[in-house]
């Protein structure tokens, strides 16, 4: 077992294609996670991730801020507390609309 505080954690520039988005990557296989990935991602204001697909899903809970999710087939809203799930090979990004930074856990397999 390992616990810890998240800020113990490097916070990094996200991935090419962003902006304004930062990540700390809490769990990983280089702990012993087997199946999973934990993420913690920091939006500041006016930030996004890039518009991409994969073949993997996503299981993301907005811990706060408030923003705008789009995908292939919709655009919706988002706020605190709301949980998204978006399937595999689905086009998608996230966008911080509000007033102040989005923070969100996202999960993902390893493949």
């Amino acid at each position: 077992m390992k616990i810890f505080n998240y800020k113990e954690v490097d916070l990094k520039k996200a991935e090419e294609g962003s902006q304004n988005l930062y990540v700390r990557w809490l769990i990983t296989k280089d702990m012993g996670a087997e199946h999973f990935a934990m993420r913690l991602f920091e939006m500041e204001i006016d930030g996004y991730s890039p518009k991409h697909k994969h073949p993997w899903e996503h299981e993301v809970f907005i811990l706060q801020g408030t923003g705008v999710i789009y995908s292939q087939e919709q655009e919706k809203s988002f706020k605190s507390g709301d949980v998204i799930f978006i399937p595999a090979n689905e086009e998608h990004q996230l966008r911080n609309t509000g007033k102040e930074t989005v923070i969100f856990l996202c999960l993902i397999p390893f493949l």
